[in-house]
């Protein structure tokens, strides 16, 4: 479970920085006020910028806690520049590589509660890592990288995949 899950998030979110470093230079070169990418969304009723980097980063640091099945820390939420989001990208990687394997590994079987508002999601740790965990995350960056390529930042395949 380990190496399905730590690593996997800390190459993920260290391209999403990179990403995110992209659109602060080409914000900064082309005179664009660093909010316009910050806000934006690919679509009225989705979530801007900053969102799919909060989600991003929330999934990732709640995983890596239930799995290991110690307390998921709280984020505000109150990100609105470049510099908070790398700051809070930072903060979860942290995090997540204070997490060991043996605290992880072996966590196919744990039992894993979500509430999102009134509704309740089961899973086991491996389904919930596999099934709901990892697409998300490559969902929300995905999006984050679709939103700032969309208004002209110069990113490619390789910017979201990541240097091998």
């Amino acid at each position: 479970m380990y190496p399905a899950s730590i690593p996997v998030f800390v190459r993920m979110l260290g391209n999403l920085s990179a990403i995110l470093d992209k659109a602060a230079a080409h914000a900064e070169a082309k005179k664009i006020d660093p909010s316009v990418f910050i806000n934006a969304r690919l679509a009225p009723d989705m979530y801007p910028l900053s969102r799919q980097v909060q989600i991003a980063t929330d999934l990732v640091k709640g995983c890596a806690a239930r799995l290991a099945g110690i307390e998921v820390p709280g984020y505000e939420d109150n990100e609105t520049t470049f510099p908070e989001l790398q700051a809070r990208i930072g903060k979860t990687v942290a995090f997540i590589q204070s997490v060991t394997a043996a605290q992880i590994d072996d966590s196919e079987e744990r039992g894993i509660s979500l509430k999102f508002g009134t509704r309740e999601a089961h899973f086991l740790g491996q389904a919930y890592l596999l099934d709901f965990v990892l697409p998300n995350l490559y969902f929300h960056i995905t999006i984050a990288y679709a939103i700032l390529r969309h208004n002209g930042v110069e990113l490619g395949k390789m910017d979201y995949v990541g240097n091998y």
